[in-house]
């Protein structure tokens, strides 16, 4: 009589037919997948031994079981992630929890690189210039109102410009007459030096240096032959269309101060009253 060949569970003969060999025990195909087979986390159905099964985080999934809980696409060979123990494909995931970017309104992907500001968000390549339309990236940009601008740009569009160079001033500068002026280029209209924390005049609106414009436009004194400016408070002395610095408002003949006293024109002589006597 031959040995018998059953299955370990229910003690059905083996002979003739499929079986799985566990733990040194045989067992027929029905047997072992009621014994040994996981339940399917989706269908709780027995993940059949010739079944794939795909396991995540300790659940069992049958292949076509394994698939988002929104669009229902498989995942046995995608990307996914879980939000609150539902699988969801990537561009489910995006569409649903990841941000969007304001210029071209498609999906920041998560890990691409994106910029954020103002609480809104940018694809990196699609945060550019409102003016040369190149990407910002990384660089420093100026903001105005829902426009954005590099440095460059900003400055070219909106800074003031030079009144002289007609460049734009990106800080600092002097303001005469409400224009803006590099400070370099605030210069003496006659001898170019600079006028920026000097004192200087104007004539017909254009700067001079004190020096120059002492040299060019004022009247000289009849005694010395140098400028009468007036500058810093200087006094001087006018009689007859001829001037004089106070100091110098002597009399030819003594030498005698005429300032506050009377005196006596001869020629181009000017003359205190003892010299006029003697005469």
């Amino acid at each position: 009589m031959a040995d018998r060949f059953d299955c370990a569970h229910c003690k059905e003969s083996l002979y003739g037919r499929k079986y799985i060999q566990s733990e040194e025990r045989p067992h027929c195909i029905p047997c072992y997948d009621s014994l040994f087979s996981n339940t399917c986390d989706e269908c709780k159905e027995l993940i059949a031994h010739d079944a794939r099964e795909l396991f995540y985080e300790d659940r069992h999934y049958h292949e076509h079981c394994f698939r988002c809980f929104r669009c229902e696409r498989s995942l046995a060979d995608e990307p996914f992630t879980s939000q609150e123990e539902a699988l969801l494909c990537n561009d489910c995931y995006c569409s649903e929890f990841s941000s969007k970017c304001v210029a071209c309104d498609q999906t920041v992907m998560p890990g691409s690189r994106k910029l954020e500001y103002g609480g809104s968000t940018w694809h990196e390549s699609c945060f550019t210039c409102s003016s040369c339309e190149q990407p910002i990236g990384s660089k420093s940009f100026i903001p105005d109102k829902e426009e954005h601008y590099c440095v460059p740009c900003y400055e070219d569009k909106f800074a003031p410009r030079c009144t002289r160079c007609k460049k734009t001033l990106a800080k600092g500068g002097v303001t005469y007459r409400d224009e803006p002026w590099h400070k370099e280029c605030f210069v003496c209209t006659s001898c170019q030096s600079q006028l920026a924390g000097q004192h200087f005049t104007s004539r017909d609106d254009a700067p001079y240096c004190l020096t120059c414009f002492s040299s060019l436009y004022s009247k000289k004194c009849e005694a010395c032959a140098k400028p009468i400016t007036g500058f810093g408070g200087g006094k001087y002395v006018s009689f007859e269309e001829r001037q004089w610095h106070q100091s110098c408002f002597t009399c030819t003949a003594c030498s005698v101060t005429l300032v506050g006293a009377g005196f006596f024109p001869d020629g181009d002589r000017i003359l205190c009253r003892e010299c006029n006597s003697s005469l």
